[in-house]
């Protein structure tokens, strides 16, 4: 009695939980439980877009150097000046007087007396201003004035490169549901001693 007691109770646990009204005391003929078969997931890899394709631009600047650089700054210029005549001085001995005869009064033993003279040349020095070098005009020449000056030059100019960029992807793993789970029944096996 005992042995037949303890199978009803296992079946009543197994089975659906509590046995109806009317099957209580009666013989169990085939006993089922709910199941419930789990969803089934599986990982999936998917490459996703990161940054999308573009083009970069690449600026180098441009490259500037210094030169020396001989320039003039004065002009050359042409003058004239007047260059005084070049003198000296010469002494010469010239004729003052011719000399000859001429008619004097003198008085002579008290008496006066007209009288014919003779006169001898006279003789003196005089200066002459000789030109030696008459005025001129001379042309004057001022060479050009040069200087270094330091100038900017440009070495190299700016350059642009226009590059195309990929776009970038990454791989992700995602979740995804494979097969919905599911409710139902299962029959279960009763052991034959625990039918009777």
């Amino acid at each position: 009695m005992f042995r037949k007691t303890a199978c009803f109770a296992i079946a009543g646990l197994t089975v659906l939980g509590t046995i109806s009204q009317t099957a209580a005391g009666g013989r169990a003929v085939e006993c089922y439980e709910p199941v419930r078969t789990p969803d089934v997931y599986d990982t999936v890899y998917e490459d996703v877009l990161v940054s999308p394709p573009g083009q970069q631009v690449d600026y180098v600047p441009a490259i500037y150097g210094t030169r020396e650089r001989v320039v003039m700054t004065v002009p050359a210029q042409v003058t004239y000046e007047v260059v005084p005549a070049v003198t000296r001085t010469v002494y010469h001995t010239v004729q003052v007087d011719d000399g000859g005869y001429s008619w004097e009064w003198r008085v002579i033993h008290g008496r006066k007396v007209l009288c014919k003279v003779w006169h001898k040349a006279r003789y003196g020095r005089v200066a002459e201003t000789v030109v030696i070098q008459p005025e001129r005009t001379r042309r004057v020449v001022t060479p050009a004035q040069y200087d270094s000056i330091a100038e900017e030059v440009l070495v190299q100019p700016e350059q642009r490169r226009i590059m195309n960029v990929p776009a970038s992807y990454r791989t992700v793993a995602r979740r995804v549901l494979v097969r919905e789970g599911s409710s139902g029944w299962r029959r279960v096996h009763i052991p034959r001693h625990c039918q009777d």
